[in-house]
């Protein structure tokens, strides 16, 4: 009995590409597919080729689920290196590390008060900066989990945005967060304010007149003749928020139990619903 086979790509690795030039030598024999950095879009021509797909990490959901393939992904995994990202924006941006060519004095101050939306499972132990946290989000944490990080629930996600120093975007991109911070959100900070999104870069929509520090944007990556990278008050990063050694190799083990279970027919223990 021939063993099912596993697409699996990556960025600096060309087998993917390859794969799409030749697929037809090998599509019926997938029945899982890895896509990791956008090497390979997962669309409806490439789905129509894989006729024996059985487990795909990616997307568009509606459309994977019309060809009856199940996603997965890795969840929880990604959470303390995203918060890592956050924190090092957060103190990049208040002692201005990245644009200090010009000597300027920083902002940074005991007592600050960090503003969160869409605090989900990642924690910021950010007990060593005394720094005052906010948060908003679709559901109230338990107050065990905010007793643990002195953090404040407010219903109210202006009346956040009008009282924290650093404002921290960690949400789902979803119909409902699409465009969720807006130019009306960022009148309501506070001058002086940064905004740091961690989130997904449709979430947000981008404003000169703020500090605006950002690790995802839209569309990524930026061209090189994008205005948001002449301004000097920001900073982009590349897609890094997961890559430390422990996330990828936890991502890949996760992402190996999901193809396993898919190919033999057993649950995803992942399985991301329509």
């Amino acid at each position: 009995m021939e063993k099912p086979c596993i697409l699996a790509t990556t960025l600096g690795v060309p087998r993917g590409i390859w794969f799409v030039q030749r697929k037809a030598d090998f599509a019926d024999k997938i029945q899982a597919l890895f896509v990791w950095g956008g090497v390979i879009k997962v669309d409806q021509n490439l789905l129509k080729s894989l006729s024996n797909l059985k487990g795909v990490d990616h997307l568009d959901n509606p459309l994977i689920n019309r060809f009856g393939v199940k996603v997965s992904n890795t969840p929880h995994v990604v959470d303390n290196a995203t918060a890592d990202i956050g924190m090092s924006l957060m103190l990049a941006s208040a002692r201005k590390i990245v644009e200090d060519e010009g000597h300027n004095f920083s902002k940074f101050r005991d007592g600050a008060t960090l503003g969160i939306i869409g605090m989900g499972r990642i924690e910021y132990k950010d007990e060593m900066f005394e720094t005052k946290i906010l948060y908003h989000n679709r559901n109230r944490r338990p107050e065990s989990d905010e007793r643990a990080v002195g953090a404040t629930y407010f219903a109210s996600m202006k009346e956040l945005l009008q009282r924290s120093d650093f404002v921290m975007v960690v949400v789902n991109l979803s119909p409902q967060t699409h465009k969720l911070i807006g130019a009306k959100e960022f009148a309501l900070m506070k001058p002086n304010s940064t905004f740091i999104n961690i989130s997904r870069g449709n979430v947000i929509g981008w404003n000169k007149a703020i500090q605006l520090k950002r690790n995802v944007t839209y569309p990524e990556p930026l061209p090189r003749d994008h205005p948001l990278l002449s301004f000097p008050n920001v900073i982009v990063l590349p897609h890094v928020g997961t890559h430390t050694v422990e996330t990828s190799q936890i991502m890949v083990e996760r992402m190996v139990t999901n193809a396993l279970a898919a190919v033999t027919g057993g649950q995803l223990p992942d399985e991301v619903k329509a």
